[in-house]
């Protein structure tokens, strides 16, 4: 059995080599993603990727071997931030695991896929399906469409990221200060507060039948924002 590392740091190969070495029976490492998707074959039966590679990130890899293979991946990487995991997710990630990590965490979850995948018909298990209901409201992440009641709603790029990573994790409040960071990627400042505001405005306008009376997106006063089903 064989795990595929992607990572450019020699240290962390080496390190996970240590850690996966009663998990498998050889690890071939690769030092960017280009390497990573031409590695990628049937004898594989896990695939660990960084982010942050030259020539070809680990999102990238990601979906080009998602063309030819279900192969469980897990995502080992510094990049932390709500959006990053979805974005990996989205890509057709299984797993996300945050540097630094648990030395023990990174085993229990590299059991558990290779359990999946290995012992539970793993393949069909990991095929996720990439549409997102909640009520009327549809979200299609292979096509990026929204739709309410059937109808497609023109949403702009950052409207979309806002409502997908709202959707993502139902029931959980994000503050004004969580989407800033999450959405946008730079320290959240006091006027940003207005910028999400002015967005999450026209969203409602979009998706909602009543803006004022909001269906979807919800204002929990003095928290933040959620999706509920």
């Amino acid at each position: 059995m064989k795990i595929l590392i992607a990572d450019d740091d020699q240290d962390i190969r080496n390190l996970l080599k240590i850690l996966l070495a009663g998990e498998c029976d050889q690890v071939v490492e690769a030092v960017n993603g280009q390497e990573a998707v031409a590695f990628c074959n049937e004898e594989v039966s896990l695939v660990i990727l960084d982010v942050m590679m030259p020539i070809m990130d680990g999102f990238q890899a990601c979906v080009e071997i998602r063309k030819k293979s279900k192969v469980p991946i897990l995502f080992l990487t510094a990049k932390g931030q709500e959006y990053d995991k979805i974005i990996g997710f989205s890509a057709g990630g299984d797993d996300y695991l945050v540097k630094p990590f648990s030395p023990s965490e990174l085993q229990s979850r590299v059991k558990a896929m290779l359990r999946r995948y290995l012992e539970y018909g793993g393949t069909d298990l990991l095929v996720q399906d990439p549409v997102i209901r909640i009520g009327e409201l549809m979200i299609n992440e292979e096509t990026c469409q929204v739709t309410v009641n059937l109808d497609s709603k023109a949403l702009t790029s950052t409207e979309y990221k806002i409502l997908l990573l709202l959707c993502k994790t139902k029931g959980k409040v994000f503050s004004a200060q969580n989407i800033y960071e999450s959405i946008w990627e730079e320290p959240y400042f006091h006027s940003a507060n207005n910028t999400v505001m002015v967005h999450m405005r026209k969203l409602r306008e979009k998706i909602e039948a009543d803006p004022q009376n909001p269906r979807f997106v919800k204002t929990v006063w003095g928290m933040g924002y959620k999706v509920d089903d």
